[in-house]
This record gives structure tokens, sequence and C-alpha cells, in this order.
């Protein structure tokens, strides 16, 4: 398995608009969902982490308080 390497988009692409700087980048369709899947798992995995680490602290509360304090804020008529 090939190490990939990190492209830095500031620094690593010579640019030939926008003042020297990166003003637009273009990928084909395929690398554009590669990109957009890898920032949705990464979306994922933090908000299980976080999730992870309030349980962990005792921030947590029993799924039927919730829909108590949900139903009543909501006007929604159990």
């Amino acid at each position: 398995m090939r190490a990939e390497t990190m492209l830095d988009i500031t620094k690593d692409i010579q640019s030939l608009t926008g003042n020297g700087k990166a003003a637009a980048i273009v990928l084909d369709a395929e690398a554009y969902q590669r990109l957009l899947d890898l920032a949705a798992r990464a979306d994922a995995g933090e908000g299980i982490r976080q999730g992870l680490a309030d349980a962990k602290g005792g921030k947590q509360r029993p799924a039927s308080e919730f829909f108590e304090d949900f139903e009543a804020a909501n006007g929604i008529p159990r």
C-alpha cells in the first residue's frame, strides 16, 4: 500500500490568477466525490467522538426525558 502525500493547496499549487494565490481548484467528478465522501466520514467520526466524550462526562439523559421535553417545546401532544 502506497502512502498518500498530502497536498497543501495554499503552497503546492502554481497559480495563474488570484495574485499568486490559489483562487480555484478544478477536480474531476471522481476526485470530487472522494473528497465529499471523506468529509462526510470525518463529520460522522467527529460526531461519534463527541457523543462518546459526552457519555463519559455524564452528559446524557434518558430518551424518554428528551422526548417529553421535545414534545412540550414543540407543542406535540402525547
